[in-house]
């Protein structure tokens, strides 16, 4: 049996970006949506950290569905 380690440091690599990135994203959706009630009472733009979480939450769903393309196709 041979490994190829190179594709599979690879492999390991990638996910671990992806994975950190897709983390970060939702975190960024989350302190978006905690934000906005403050932002609200200060004066701020609610609509605008809305929004932006749910682009965040959004390019997610987006990310997970083609992890799942890539796995099924």
């Amino acid at each position: 049996m041979n490994i190829d380690w190179a594709a599979l440091g690879s492999v390991f690599g990638v996910s671990l970006v992806v994975t950190v990135a897709l983390v970060g994203l939702f975190t960024l959706g989350i302190v978006g949506l905690s934000k906005r009630e403050s932002a609200a009472r200060d004066g701020g733009s609610a609509a605008a950290l809305t929004s932006g979480a749910y682009v965040c939450f959004a390019l997610c769903a987006a990310a997970v569905a083609y992890g799942i393309y890539l796995i099924v196709a």
